[in-house]
């Protein structure tokens, strides 16, 4: 087990470290549940946003028909689904569903025990101000979603791509910032090494890591991954003339399908360099058990993630590869945000 909450905390600490890791666990779930969403093309389905009322889902034949029809008033039936069928609909409306309802259960779940937290004085001072970024984080991240689903409610049946890219890097700045608080309890009492070297590049590796999920979802958003289905080079060429084809040059690389998915390609050859750069350092420092065991994670995690990539590109992005990649990117996340707490200072 990387965590030995029993060990590695205070007892007082203990139900705090829980329940941030619950957190991080529902987050991750929300993930999953939003990348099956995004390729099953559920995420119109639902066509309003009721806080409270929208936990509870259509219950009978009536209110399925009434949600329905409601769905037909806007583009997406009209200009893609016309031919759906009642069940058909109920399909793409689960997922969403599911994926809104579990944002409401997170919610709950960072909220109340927060409350308790609060007045049973188990948080104090510093953690307070955290625990208050992440609920503020998770607040801005409900708010988002809804922002994204009505970009593709009004006359395009396809949210944007820029807000989907936010909607999603948002998710994962939540769980990132969430787990982080959490491995500094865990090992707050840990000695380590101070490797200035390290701190910094691994800084970077996160930085090039949030860019490079941004462009997965810029890939996602413009259904760039159903294109240039061959690796190494992009159809038969390293640089096709489709990368750079529209005017201005720059639009290409956040507008243009061929663009966003050479950078995606490129950022990921860019993120296993690092990755490999971090690992043959080591050997010339003196790293704590932890701290080796983070660049191993890594190692393990880039490549795995790389792969997933290009068999989900060689495959035309099946749902199953889509979400196993997605799930990757998280736990690549994950593995970067693990590996700078282990080299942050005692």
């Amino acid at each position: 087990m990387i965590f030995q909450i029993h060990k590695m905390s205070k007892s007082s600490d203990k139900s705090v470290i829980i329940w941030l890791l619950t957190g991080c666990t529902l987050i991750f779930l929300m993930v999953v549940i939003g990348g099956i969403t995004r390729l099953t093309e559920s995420g119109l389905s639902m066509v309003d946003w009721k806080l409270f009322m929208g936990m509870v889902p259509p219950l009978n034949e009536q209110d399925w028909i009434e949600t329905f029809n409601q769905y037909k008033q806007f583009p997406e039936y009209k200009e893609v689904n016309f031919m759906f069928t009642l069940e058909e609909f109920k399909a793409i409306f689960f997922w969403e569903y599911l994926h809104r309802f579990i944002g409401r259960v997170l919610g709950m779940v960072f909220i109340i025990p927060f409350v308790y937290f609060l007045i049973t004085i188990k948080i104090t001072g510093k953690l307070i101000k955290q625990t208050l970024i992440i609920l503020s984080m998770g607040a801005f991240q409900g708010f988002i979603g809804w922002w994204m689903v009505k970009s593709g409610l009004v006359d395009n049946p396809d949210v944007s791509h820029y807000r989907l890219a936010i909607h999603l890097i948002a998710a994962f700045l939540t769980f990132a910032y969430t787990f982080w608080v959490a491995l500094s309890l865990i090992y707050k009492d840990t000695e380590r090494p101070n490797v200035l070297l390290y701190r910094k590049w691994i800084t970077v590796l996160f930085v090039v890591t949030i860019i490079q999920i941004i462009y997965g979802a810029f890939v996602a958003g413009l259904n760039a991954g159903f294109i240039m289905n061959t690796y190494p080079k992009m159809g038969d060429s390293w640089f096709p003339d489709s990368i750079i084809a529209m005017k201005p040059l720059w639009i290409n690389f956040i507008d243009g399908i061929s663009g966003v998915q050479f950078v995606h390609r490129i950022l990921a050859h860019v993120v296993v360099a690092l990755v490999l750069f971090l690992l043959l350092k080591s050997s010339k420092f003196e790293l704590s058990k932890i701290q080796k065991n983070s660049l191993i994670a890594l190692l393990v995690i880039v490549f795995t993630q790389f792969m997933l990539g290009v068999f989900t590109l060689l495959y035309g992005v099946p749902v199953w590869l889509g979400v196993t990649h997605q799930v990757g990117a998280f736990l690549l996340l994950g593995t970067v945000v693990y590996a700078m707490s282990s080299f942050r200072k005692s």
